[in-house]
């Protein structure tokens, strides 16, 4: 054996022996020190105006030249009273830690990005999100019902409908660069969460306006597509997003954007027209990529190839996963109108919602293939790419049965070891393979047990649970994603694209592993406690 290869052995054996031996079996105590981890999360990453010292730090930005950070009020806001309030909430110190500033009329004119103020509580989802996502928000909500924080879940939902009213939409989150655009809706799910609860049909007639305003928002230009009758994702701001920039930056002090370039010099793309996102001879990304990299950012699913290399053509299509949300904004809203004795809107509601099932499975479920995809208005076909999103039009009730059992029968191309995988293309994005997301697992586990596929969705909870609660006894954290193949929270050199951290806190992570959990029989509850997870069926037997 050469000299090297020796002393590679020996560099092994110790890396062996240095590492943290796990037993291959949990004990119920780390089951009981994870749920403790996840309860009291939810009151360490809360955020409101009493933390507004801590809400406004921005992981992504530098502090203004003075340290302190900047807090803008809406423009329709009394500055001078909610100063009042504030200061009456914060200790003098903290106060001292911002500036509150009223919101520019031009937002472009911002000098200094900073937090919206919101009036309520919420829960951030931690690490570098460190602000009030959009549909972090949904399964963050859905842990706090399952752990009784009724408050904290009402206060969320509060927080969104004065977003709706001071901004228009709920936004991508409460920061100024996050103005021009929103994320995935679910906001009548968070409605009807807390109405289930507290049954208070005055608090719900309340946020009917809300809910009409937020689905104009989808309905209208630029998100309306009259070819199809459908909705887009599409941010109406201009130029690169700020928190990349600011914030994405790699070990040589690379953004996203240079690696972009970089790909596009040297691979050839055909998945869509590259002229259109990338000049060649200048070396530089168009304003259409530009628009298609924030309208990526609105969709959540930032980035993938699922809609071409950086998703860059995504304002060319009608994404399945927000006509199915749009569809239970629809069913949502006539059970709303319906529990109000408003039957006329609740049947205005209901004709929208079956508008919409028709098209989804006219325009976007292949039978070829036995799968739901993406929509290309523009070439009007389908884009073949296997995502994650194929299990939102079971979540929400959108497939037939035998659609249903197609798609549960392509479970092969997502399942590993580690749960789902987001897609079946193993791109250096992070929301495609081998990575898995936690609200995703959530999803498609739901979705399927809609169809009656239990044993399918215990074991993709299972192997899910039980990968988080391994990496939760070597690391004592829980993070926003997993490489489900290897089983592990180290994501590897395979992550290129978008921010290579793996942010721990993590809101929807918690959530999710709350609610996989209960959504599990006695008995196969027992399973999540083996590290090394049930397995997978070979191809042949799903």
């Amino acid at each position: 054996m050469k000299r090297t290869g020796r002393v590679g052995l020996v560099v092994l054996l110790l890396l062996a022996l240095c590492a943290p031996v796990l037993p291959q079996r949990a004990s119920r105590a780390d089951l009981q020190a994870i749920r403790r981890y996840i309860k009291q999360g939810w009151h360490t990453l809360e955020r409101g105006p009493a933390q507004l010292a801590t809400a406004a730090v921005d992981p992504k930005f530098a502090a203004t030249h003075d340290a302190r950070w900047p807090v803008y009020v809406a423009r329709n806001e009394n500055l001078a009273r909610i100063t009042q309030d504030l200061r009456a909430q914060m200790s003098a110190h903290d106060f001292a830690q911002i500036e509150l500033r009223q919101l520019l009329a031009n937002t472009d004119e911002i000098q200094a990005q900073g937090l919206l103020y919101l009036p309520h509580s919420y829960v951030v989802p931690g690490g570098r999100f460190n602000e009030m996502y959009g549909w972090d928000s949904y399964f963050i909500q859905v842990g706090l019902v399952r752990d009784g924080e009724w408050d904290l879940a009402r206060d969320m939902c509060e927080n969104f409908l004065y977003e709706i009213e001071q901004y228009g939409k709920i936004l991508n989150a409460n920061r100024t660069y996050y103005l021009t655009r929103s994320q995935p809706p679910f906001l009548t799910r968070m409605i009807l969460n807390v109405y289930r609860h507290n049954q208070d049909r005055a608090w719900l007639a309340r946020t009917v306006p809300a809910i009409e305003k937020y689905y104009r928002y989808w309905t209208t230009a630029p998100h309306f597509t009259p070819e199809t009758g459908l909705a887009r994702y599409y941010d109406t701001g201009h130029g690169p997003a700020p928190e990349v920039v600011a914030g994405e930056r790699d070990a040589q002090g690379l953004t996203h954007y240079d690696r972009v370039r970089e790909f596009y010099r040297t691979h050839q793309v055909y998945d869509y027209d590259v002229s259109q996102y990338y000049d060649r001879a200048r070396d530089e990304l168009t304003a259409q990529f530009y628009t298609g990299d924030r309208s990526m950012r609105e969709s959540g699913f930032d980035p993938s190839n699922r809609f071409g290399p950086f998703n860059a053509d995504i304002t060319n299509y009608n994404p399945v996963c927000l006509s199915s949300l749009l569809y239970l904004m629809e069913r949502d809203a006539a059970q709303i109108c319906r529990i109000l004795g408003r039957p006329r809107a609740a049947r205005v509601w209901t004709k929208r919602a079956a508008v919409r099932r028709r098209l989804v499975n006219r325009l976007m479920w292949d039978e070829s293939d036995g799968l739901y995809f993406d929509y290309n208005f523009r070439q009007r076909a389908v884009r073949r790419y296997h995502f994650i999103t194929t299990f939102y039009p079971l979540w929400v009730g959108i497939a037939t049965p035998r659609q249903a059992a197609r798609v549960a029968a392509n479970l092969w191309r997502f399942e590993c070891l580690g749960g789902l995988q987001t897609s079946d293309n193993t791109s250096g994005n992070q929301w495609d393979a081998p990575y898995g997301w936690a609200p995703m697992q959530l999803l498609a586990a739901q979705g399927l047990r809609h169809y009656g596929y239990n044993r399918a969705a215990d074991r993709i909870s299972v192997n899910f649970l039980s990968l988080v609660l391994k990496e939760f006894i070597a690391h004592r954290t829980i993070v926003e994603k997993y490489d489900v193949e290897r089983r592990a929270s180290d994501l590897g050199a395979g992550l290129k694209f978008g921010y290579t951290s793996n942010e721990i806190g993590f809101g929807w992570t918690n959530a999710a592993f709350v609610e996989l959990y209960v959504g599990l029989t006695p008995a196969r509850k027992v399973d999540v406690l083996r590290l090394d997870g049930v397995g997978v069926p070979p191809q042949a037997q799903y």
